[in-house]
Parts: structure tokens; sequence; C-alpha cells
């Protein structure tokens, strides 16, 4: 192998190299960007979960308070009213 040829297969090596390193930093790049998004969802997840919790809370107030409100006069009418019978 000549001088000529070993020179052309190092270069050959060297843009490779320079070649594979590029194409690593752009996979770096892309998995970093993939655990930002991931980290984002696990925020919004966190996020939706505690709405869930206060619109939970809200619901059974509101349940028992229409209970009490409606429900309880008219089961007091009809508890009179059977025991007038």
């Amino acid at each position: 192998m000549g001088d000529e040829q070993a020179i052309k297969l190092l270069e050959e090596i060297r843009d490779l190299q320079k070649e594979f390193l590029a194409n690593q930093k752009v996979a770096l790049h892309n998995q970093q960007e993939s655990l930002r998004n991931q980290q984002e969802s696990i925020e919004r997840q966190k996020a939706a979960v505690q709405r869930s919790k206060v619109a939970t809370v809200v619901l059974i107030v509101v349940v028992l308070f229409l209970g009490f409100t409606f429900v309880m006069p008219i089961f007091s009418w009809l508890l009179s009213w059977i025991i007038r019978r």
C-alpha cells in the first residue's frame, strides 16, 4: 500500500469519525429533549391529579349540600305524614 493510499484511508477514517461524532451529538440532543418532555408530562399529570382531587371534593360537597337541602325536607315531610296516619 502506497503513502497516497494510506493518507486517503486515514482521511476517510477521520471523516467517518467526524460524521459519527456529529450523529452522536444529535442523538444526545434528542435524548435530552425526550427527557425534558417526559419531565413536563409528569408535571402535567401531577397537576391533573391534583385538579381531579379538588373537583372530587367539590362534587362531594355539592352532593351533600343538595342532599341536605332537598332530600331532608322531603324525608321529614314524608316521616311526619306517616306518623299522622
